[in-house]
């Protein structure tokens, strides 16, 4: 796990206290908030397995920083927070949400586009021959890096602008019908629209 520049993991807090989104900060072993009542931190208990540290000030942990999340329930902000965090701080983290109310900030490296890299690099696979599947905005980066790029019907239409073909949503079982149409029939490939 690559940590955060440590100014860079400064300004991000800044960044998200600015746009009134609540930051939590993620070391290698430990998940810090302050407020252990604030929103989604039971939800987040719950998938991650384990609860937050409390502390008042982040600046202790700053230097060793794997990830920032930014947090509200606010979506237009949490966009807004992505497009400044990505304009400002752009070459020194990689910004993107991972659910509409979760803004996630890594390092450059650690990052969805960068695991097709990982994968083509260890398994001598060319990423053209990659597929990925996706329906946040944080599945994008990953989307520039695969041969094929496939949106779930529930994504924003600026997720699914960005992928080759989209899909049915969640609901509808949009990944069975993906891997059926577009991995496993390729023939019928050719004559699918990208708006499928």
């Amino acid at each position: 796990m690559r940590d955060l520049p440590r100014d860079a993991a400064a300004r991000s807090i800044e960044l998200i206290e600015e746009h009134d989104l609540v930051a939590w900060l993620y070391t290698d072993t430990v998940w810090y908030v302050q407020d252990p009542k604030g929103p989604h931190v039971d939800r987040e208990s719950r998938t991650v397995g384990f609860g937050p540290e409390v502390t008042s000030d982040y600046s202790a942990y700053v230097a060793q920083t794997a990830k920032i999340v930014g947090v509200s329930d606010d979506l237009e902000a949490v966009a807004a927070c992505e497009k400044k965090v990505q304009q400002e701080l752009g070459d020194h983290v990689s910004a993107a949400r991972s659910q509409p109310y979760y803004l996630d900030i890594t390092h450059p490296a650690a990052n969805k586009g960068s695991v097709v890299d990982f994968l083509s690099a260890v398994y001598l696979i060319p990423s053209s021959s990659i597929v990925t599947l996706g329906d946040m905005p944080n599945d994008v980066l990953m989307f520039k890096k695969s041969g094929m790029s496939i949106a779930m019907g529930n994504a924003s239409k600026e997720v699914q602008a960005e992928a080759n073909f989209v899909t049915a949503s969640n609901e509808e079982e949009g990944f069975a019908q993906a891997i059926e149409r577009f991995v496993l029939n390729q023939n019928s490939i050719s004559s699918v629209s990208s708006s499928a």
